[in-house]
């Protein structure tokens, strides 16, 4: 079997938890968690960079980043499934791409203000994080993924997307939705359709 791990907050993981749900591979998967805070955790040993998800194969070998992952299980469940062929990939790359670094930024935020006294915080280095997250939601509303039909599978772009605004939802009380209601309906839609996105909602 193999191991997913990963952390429940983690919106990188959850990403390959409903791309595993998608594809038919959830049996295939035992999710192991993973505290990347603990140096006796054995994440340090499986990826060098302490850093989930990753996924350990049936041979021990060990798969990491998210993107990896991704193609990986892509890949299992025979290519062209959640990473389409053709034109249409680097639509999907790049759109995953542009979710990963939403994502970024919001987690550098949220560990600035964890980790670091607030006495020591830097204000425009958080501001410009901030700034990422904001010009990532301006694109997203100005022209939101397409709808994933009911019964179908979402490509690497649109899971990247929804797991990012789910991590909005659990780290920043939601504010994004005020101002962006294009995206607010295509996430409900997505919801709907994508049955995993609620069975991997983490709860403040």
């Amino acid at each position: 079997m193999l191991v997913l791990r990963s952390s429940p907050p983690s919106p990188f993981g959850r990403k390959i938890k409903i791309a595993a749900a998608s594809l038919g591979l959830k049996d295939r998967i035992k999710v192991e968690m993973t505290d990347t805070l603990d140096p006796q955790d054995s994440i340090r040993g499986q990826n060098p960079l302490g850093k989930i998800p990753a996924l350990v194969l049936e041979n021990g070998k060990v798969l990491f980043d998210s993107r990896v992952i991704l193609d990986y299980l892509d890949h299992l469940a025979g290519g062209g499934r959640i990473i389409p062929n053709g034109e249409a990939r680097f639509d999907a790359l790049c759109l995953a791409a542009l979710a990963d670094g939403l994502m970024d930024a919001a987690l550098l935020q949220v560990y600035e203000a964890r980790f670091r006294p607030e006495e020591r915080r830097h204000a425009d280095w958080l501001a410009y994080q901030a700034e990422k997250v904001t010009r990532a939601l301006a694109v997203l509303e100005a022209t939101p993924p397409a709808a994933v039909p009911a019964g179908g599978i979402p490509d690497v772009g649109q899971i990247g997307v929804a797991c990012a605004l789910g991590y909005l939802d659990l780290r920043f009380g939601g504010s994004w939705r005020a101002d962006h209601a294009k995206l607010v309906a295509w996430l409900d839609a997505f919801e709907a359709a994508v049955p995993s996105f609620a069975e991997t909602r983490v709860t403040p």
